[in-house]
């Protein structure tokens, strides 16, 4: 398969890309263009997270954990983070690890009627 395409254009034109990608719900091809650019600026937030959500709605569920817990290490209180954590964990079967994930995302959010 070609894949210049998806590694092709400035940094900001494969975001784009990424995230037109990510809109029409084509997970797989939106997470093919955002490795390389977390690859590229590994420290940026948002490309991380919207791999990470990719990998999670393309059911590579190891690979959204992975991303997941890099941006939490990096920043515990990013509470988005967490929450997809928690889901990600849940969608694995593994509810007791993703409980504090979820109350903690809850509670970053402002959210303590669900605590």
């Amino acid at each position: 398969m070609d894949t210049t395409y998806y590694g092709h254009g400035t940094t900001a034109e494969r975001w784009e890309r990424a995230r037109m990608f990510f809109d029409a719900k084509d997970y797989a091809a939106s997470a093919r263009v955002l490795d390389a650019l977390v690859e590229e600026v590994p420290q940026e937030t948002a490309p991380r997270l919207l791999l990470a959500r990719a990998y999670y709605h393309s059911a590579q569920l190891g690979r959204a954990e992975s991303e997941l817990r890099v941006l939490v290490e990096r920043d515990p209180v990013e509470h988005y983070a967490r929450l997809m954590l928690g889901r990600t964990l849940q969608r694995q079967g593994r509810d007791d690890e993703a409980r504090p994930h979820l109350r903690l995302a809850s509670a970053l959010a402002g959210d303590f009627d669900s605590l």
